[in-house]
């Protein structure tokens, strides 16, 4: 169970009217789930679609606003999937704007920062996911946890911590230019005592195991 998720209840949206509660995402990792999905038959889709939900909090203009997986959400608009099942965990839809974000800020169901790692206010946050902003080092984030550079955590926007580490320790034209090698350079330096402070973190001597 999600932490502060009250009165959890299923439901069906419109995945265009889903509304973001993060200013980016790395869209190397939003192509891997395009790819991943364009690999399914007909019945496997329709099965992972009744299967899986977007956790989602009813707020201002009574909308939906999704706190993960805003990857697939932007992979399935491409693929033209057009209704997805929300998981509604609580309803702040009578809150003005202000409190709405401090609120979802607070537990953790917002990350205001955008995709250089600068904090944004709240009003600024993109209407649509599709609005989403590119940041590499995201992208690189999530290319070195499935290269075995740390192991995967539920603490949320975790991968965002991990690309604010390499921001200052890789050049972004590397990633563009040789994503492989800026992948091998993730990993070392994620198993370095440097990033033991990061969620996930692998100590050398656990990663040769």
């Amino acid at each position: 169970m999600i932490p502060y998720a009250r009165n959890v209840s299923l439901e069906r949206a419109k995945l265009l009217k889903l509304r973001p509660t993060q200013f980016s995402v790395g869209y190397a990792e939003v192509e891997l789930k395009a790819s991943d999905w364009k690999k399914l038959k007909k019945k496997e889709r329709e099965h992972a679609i009744q299967s899986h939900s977007f956790p989602a909090v009813f707020g201002p203009g009574h909308e939906y606003y999704i706190v993960d997986h805003h990857h697939l959400g932007i992979a399935l608009i491409e693929q033209g999937v057009k209704e997805v099942w929300v998981t509604r965990l609580d309803d702040m839809s009578w809150l003005d704007e202000y409190t709405f974000w401090r609120t979802m800020e607070f537990r953790a169901w917002a990350h205001l920062y955008d995709h250089r790692g600068r904090r944004r206010p709240y009003t600024e946050m993109p209407g649509k996911l599709t609005q989403l902003e590119d940041d590499p080092y995201r992208s690189l984030a999530g290319l070195v946890r499935t290269g075995g550079g740390y192991a995967k955590d539920e603490a949320p926007f975790s991968e965002f911590l991990w690309a604010d580490f390499f921001r200052t320790r890789i050049d972004a034209r590397q990633i563009k230019q040789s994503q492989a090698q800026a992948v091998k350079a993730g990993v070392k330096l994620a198993h370095s005592r440097e990033a033991r402070y990061l969620p996930g973190w692998i100590c050398k001597k656990d990663a040769k195991k």
